[in-house]
């Protein structure tokens, strides 16, 4: 037993040393520092949008849920009975490219762009399937974050 460990620890250690190598120019540098811990009943009727496969709403505009700033709020999407999915409202690309004193900076928007996510800015659009860029110029994808479902409370953190 000591034999195989001593075998398959060195290529355990080279393969995450290799894992984290290949990672490194992909970590999006705009990623808020911000801790996002939210719970919400989805089935509620506070959430009416998320009651049904392919609803969506913007929690930072439902009243009672505060969400930190730095964050410019969290898109949330029912992809299926049992699924969601949960991004950042802040541009992963060139997020504070359209900043203004009075009103802020610019947040990813979908309204009449379902089922993508528009960053009224700069014109990329994202996939709300996946958060892939789907139109556009950029290196990121949408900032996910978890979205756990129990069958009764959705947990958004990060």
């Amino acid at each position: 037993m000591k034999k195989i460990i001593s075998h398959f620890l060195p290529l355990l250690f080279a393969g995450l040393l290799t894992a984290s190598s290949c990672n490194k120019g992909n970590i999006n540098p705009n990623i808020p520092d911000v801790v996002i811990n939210l719970t919400i009943d989805p089935n509620s009727t506070q959430f009416l949008e998320l009651n049904t496969v392919g609803g969506w709403l913007y929690l930072d505009e439902v009243p009672g849920i505060i969400v930190p700033y730095p964050s410019m709020g969290v898109i949330v999407y029912r992809y299926d009975v049992n699924e969601f999915k949960a991004y950042e409202r802040q541009p992963p690309n060139e997020p504070f490219k359209c900043c203004d004193d009075k009103l802020g900076c610019t947040k990813l928007i979908i309204n009449d762009f379902y089922p993508f996510v528009k960053d009224t800015c700069n014109g990329n659009v994202y996939q709300l399937l996946d958060g892939t860029l789907f139109e556009g110029q950029g290196h990121y994808s949408l900032i996910r974050y978890n979205a756990v479902y129990d069958g009764a409370l959705l947990h958004v953190y990060n």
